[in-house]
């Protein structure tokens, strides 16, 4: 009889501190949660950033007009592990044909931009239809790059810009284009090639995720 008390003790001791462990546990995580605040950009970096943009990033969601936060190591999985995000335009028109860039004019840093712009990805060919679901399939000029800010240069700027494009241009890069995605010089690819003023733009802000 006492060794049965004993036993029962013992299962009893072991359930509650099982409940007392996932207590810990559950805590941990909801503290975690508590700290992943997705905070939204403001002034004029808020101003960059268009209704209808959306870039969405694996488990992150959309990026768009935010600082990428640290929690969940978010700015490491976006440096080295996620693809091309998913870009939705709501306002897209269905029979329209886009240029899609992506841009960082932070390069190598917010406050020393000497290597401004640097190419991060480049697609024409996109068709309206194919924006408003995020399920692009355009004519890819430059593969996408990862934001990888380097380390101690602070946040910088990864903008995406769309524009319509026009029927009679055969967009392209030139090899010296291609060897590099550096030192872009977005102005003049966008007036040699006729594209007007964007018809939406967006931006989200991250910096090297070691600072």
């Amino acid at each position: 009889m006492d060794r049965m008390k004993g036993f029962t003790t013992v299962v009893q001791m072991a359930a509650i501190f099982g409940l007392l462990a996932y207590g810990v546990e559950a805590s941990t995580k909801n503290d975690e949660n508590d700290e992943c605040i997705y905070e939204r950009l403001s002034g004029e970096d808020a101003n960059f950033c268009k209704n209808n943009f959306e870039i969405v990033y694996s488990e992150l969601g959309d990026a768009s007009c935010i600082y990428i936060p640290k929690c969940n190591h978010y700015r490491e999985r976006i440096a080295k592990e996620w693809s091309c995000p998913t870009v939705i335009f709501t306002a897209a028109e269905k029979e329209e044909t886009y240029v899609l860039i992506m841009v960082d004019p932070d390069a190598p840093s917010r406050a020393d931009p000497k290597f401004q712009y640097w190419r991060h990805w480049l697609m024409k060919d996109i068709k309206g239809s194919q924006l408003l679901t995020g399920d692009l399939n355009g004519t890819v000029l430059s593969e996408y790059r990862p934001p990888t800010p380097p380390k101690n240069t602070g946040y910088h700027r990864y903008q995406f810009y769309l524009y319509k494009q026009p029927a009679n241009q055969n967009i392209s890069l030139t090899e010296e284009e291609r060897a590099t995605g550096g030192s872009w010089d977005l102005k003049h690819f966008t007036k040699q090639f006729k594209l007007q003023t964007p018809v939406v733009t967006t931006q989200y802000l991250t910096q090297n995720f070691n600072d």
